[in-house]
């Protein structure tokens, strides 16, 4: 029994006390909600208060936007009245210029009948002055015109020619002048050296033993040489000496350079021979390539194409009429330097221009085109400038000259090229030559003979003096030398001298 009253007494305990924490909950819970309400009317306030301000903000902002766009329509429409009142002035000066007009144009019509008036006076005038003067003259007015227009024709052509001569003659006085002391300038200032090749090379040996180890058992070292290499070998009587024959300079040094490796090394047979070759053209080929780049550097060349650069290099192993290609362009960019800084002209593109003039000359393939637009076209292909492209072009004439380095290109090419030993031409194509210029002057009527003179620089043409007259001599003379210039091709220039000798001759009896 008492444990058990024991055990209610625990129970009433637990109960009272769980009730007990129910209700602090509840208080706590009561004190929590009563908080978040405070906090929660806190934040409401302050929000309306911030919504307050802002509408405020946005109205003031609203209220500025709204005079400033009211200024600026009123600031409009001032200046539209402006105009308005400008326009209407202007109305009114039309309308006062219109009127003045309409009595100008009354004026002018009055006049222009008056004039009309008179004009026909003039022609019954005229008229019956051409009839009594016809019928005095026995001519009809056609004709007389047709004479008169002769005559004055005539007389212009006269005085035409002669105006001509004279300002022909001052301004070659004066250009030749100036252009002599330019060219002169520049040839005194540019010296290079005359390279003239020819087809064969020699190449010199130690003694005649080493002919025959060039030659080998049954000609088999010489015909393994010349299959590798492309060149003709002459071993003859000559004593210390192999000749070299090939019309490809390149070819020639290639054998050259072999041979020289293979004497030196004592080892001469078919496998080696190949073997030296192909290491020989190898290095010419850098050998090349080197050349054009010092070549470049030399003349202060910048930015050329590597492909432009290494067929700069194979100048040097091409030659035109004998002279040494690489040296005569270099001589041609050195001139056209000099001569573009005494005419204010750019210096470097005339050398650039100079020296890849004859660029064309160099492929190995050899086209039906024109050295001159090969060239273009490849200096095309590898970005060159436009004045560089026509100076190259029209060196020779095949294109139009477009810029004022071309000219100078040509005569700084014809300066390089035919002045005294720099070239040799061959007999037949100077006796070719010589004959078309005394041809192209029998061709003209009342000329007696002709001679090409001076190694074909100057061309004396005899003329009948019965047939031609001193101003037809002029005439002659100027397209004589018209023709030349466009249908012939020469180094330098000729000069057309038209001679006329009138003879009286009688006898005494």
């Amino acid at each position: 029994m008492d444990l058990i009253s024991v055990l209610a007494g625990l129970a009433g305990g637990g109960t009272v006390i769980f009730v007990l924490q129910n209700i602090v909950l509840k208080n706590k819970k009561e004190q929590l909600i009563r908080a978040a309400e405070l906090e929660g009317e806190s934040i409401k306030q302050d929000k309306i208060l911030q919504a307050k301000e802002k509408f405020l903000k946005l109205k003031e902002e609203h209220e500025v936007t709204f005079k400033d766009k009211e200024r600026r329509l009123q600031s409009t429409e001032d200046r539209a009245r402006a105009k308005e009142k400008t326009l209407s002035q202007k109305i009114e000066e039309v309308a006062r210029k219109e009127n003045e007009l309409e009595k100008n144009q009354s004026e002018l019509e009055l006049r222009v009948e008056a004039f009309h008036l008179k004009h026909q006076e003039l022609e019954k005038i005229q008229e019956k002055r051409v009839a009594e003067l016809s019928r005095i003259s026995g001519m009809t007015a056609e004709d007389a015109k047709n004479l008169l227009m002769e005559a004055l024709k005539d007389e212009a052509r006269t005085g035409a020619m002669t105006y001509i001569k004279d300002i022909t003659d001052e301004a070659k006085l004066n250009a030749n002048m100036e252009a002599k002391k330019i060219v002169i300038q520049s040839i005194q200032r540019v010296a290079t050296e005359q390279a003239v090749e020819n087809a064969v090379s020699i190449f010199n040996i130690e003694s005649d033993e080493v002919k025959g180890r060039i030659i080998g058992r049954e000609g088999r070292n010489i015909r393994a040489l010349e299959a590798a290499t492309g060149v003709e070998i002459i071993v003859d009587d000559t004593p210390e000496a192999i000749i070299l024959s090939c019309f490809d300079p390149v070819r020639r040094e290639i054998a050259r350079l072999a041979l020289h490796q293979l004497v030196s090394d004592g080892r001469i047979h078919p496998a080696r021979i190949e073997e030296v070759v192909a290491k020989t053209k190898k290095q010419l080929e850098e050998e090349i390539a080197e050349t054009g780049r010092r070549t470049c550097m030399d003349l202060g060349i910048h930015g050329l194409h590597p492909d432009l650069t290494r067929m700069v290099g194979r100048m040097k192993y091409r030659s035109s009429y004998g002279q040494n290609l690489l040296q005569h362009s270099r001589e041609v960019a050195n001139l056209c330097a000099t001569m573009a800084a005494e005419l204010g002209l750019n210096v470097k593109l005339a050398k650039r221009a100079g020296l890849l003039h004859d660029i064309g000359k160099v492929p190995d393939d050899e086209p039906e085109l024109p050295h001159a637009i090969l060239g273009m076209k490849i200096a095309e292909k590898y970005g060159e400038k436009q004045e560089v492209l026509n100076a190259i072009g029209a060196h020779h004439d095949e294109i139009e000259m477009t810029t004022l380095i071309s000219p100078i290109v040509q005569v700084c090419d014809a300066v390089s090229g035919a002045r005294p030993g720099a070239r040799r031409e061959i007999v037949e194509a100077y006796i070719k030559r010589i004959k078309e210029l005394e041809s192209l002057a029998l061709s003209y009527d009342g000329v007696s003979s002709a001679y090409a003179i001076q190694a074909g620089r100057e061309l004396r043409v005899l003329v009948e003096a019965d047939k031609i007259t001193d101003i037809k001599a002029d005439e002659l003379s100027f397209t004589i030398s018209q023709r030349i210039q466009t249908e012939m091709t020469y180094p330098g220039q000729v000069k057309v001298t038209v001679i006329r000798e009138k003879r009286s001759v009688n006898y005494a009896k």
